[in-house]
């Protein structure tokens, strides 16, 4: 599929980045097609120099100059974003938006009478080596070919689905904050190698190629991973011995109260901006 559109990203920084290397590598649009705006010079040089894309400090210049904006900013500056750019956003605007809790009803209502179309996009890191896992929601005047289009940009990072916004919060929760969990538990497999005897080398390199092997196992045999563990778990053996110490320390209680407690501070988000 190659875009006609030109695409603005409103925020250069390091999802914009990935989304641009991605959108370019599948040739899903020209890099004259590509116009970003953000206030940092080193940014917006990086970028144009990285790229070959046009770049300005102005987001209106950018918006009036694209058909589909990408608003790639922090939730807290959203408002004031969208209170500068609503001037320069009209009907033939599709906006997509990456800030993690802002709901869809939020920018429409910031935007009210532009008649543009809105997409909730949440991505994750690993979209950084198109790796990235998105989940887009539609808002009410978003048509088919819109969804298409956002899902190729999308696609062009990794895996994108489309998903009804109320459980966009619940993705933040999961796969938005989810590769920090998978880190932390790396790190945490690291350092027991070294508790036990190993040097931070070989324990890194071990622990890598397992986690890699372990996903590409699960991908590729299409078993559930709950009977893949079992197939490692000898009766009276190590591997059950190690679970064991899991369980005592509430291992799954944990990891599923700490997407819990990213999807409510996702709603959070959302909830304080629309009081405001």
């Amino acid at each position: 599929m190659k875009l006609a559109e030109k695409i603005g990203f409103i925020g250069g920084g390091k999802m914009a980045e990935a989304l641009i290397k991605g959108i370019l590598d599948v040739e899903l649009v020209n890099a004259d097609q590509i116009m970003v705006a953000d206030p940092d010079l080193s940014r917006r040089d990086l970028l144009k120099k990285s790229f070959s894309v046009a770049v300005s400090a102005d987001g209106n210049d950018i918006v009036k100059k694209s058909e589909v904006v990408i608003l790639a900013v922090k939730p807290q500056v959203m408002g004031k974003l969208l209170d500068q750019l609503n001037k320069s956003i009209g009907k033939e605007h599709l906006l997509i938006s990456i800030a993690a809790g802002i709901p869809i009803s939020f920018i429409e209502g910031s935007l009210a009478g532009s008649g543009c179309r809105v997409v909730r996009v949440m991505p994750n890191t690993p979209a950084l080596i198109q790796q990235g896992a998105s989940a887009l929601s539609p808002g009410s005047r978003v048509k088919d070919n819109d969804l298409e289009i956002a899902r190729s940009i999308f696609d062009a990072i990794g895996i994108s689905l489309v998903l009804d916004e109320v459980y966009l919060d619940a993705v933040t929760g999961l796969s938005g904050s989810g590769p920090a969990y998978v880190f932390t538990f790396i790190e945490s497999l690291i350092d027991a190698g070294l508790k036990v005897g190993l040097s931070r080398q070989v324990a890194m390199d071990l622990v890598l190629q397992t986690i890699s092997g372990s996903v590409n196992l699960i991908r590729e045999s299409g078993e559930d991973p709950a009977l893949l563990r079992a197939m490692v778990t000898s009766p009276g053996g190590t591997t059950i011995a190690g679970l064991h110490e899991f369980e005592k320390a509430g291992f799954r209680g944990i990891v599923m109260n700490a997407v819990e407690a990213a999807t409510l501070r996702s709603r959070e988000l959302g909830a304080c901006l629309s009081q405001k």
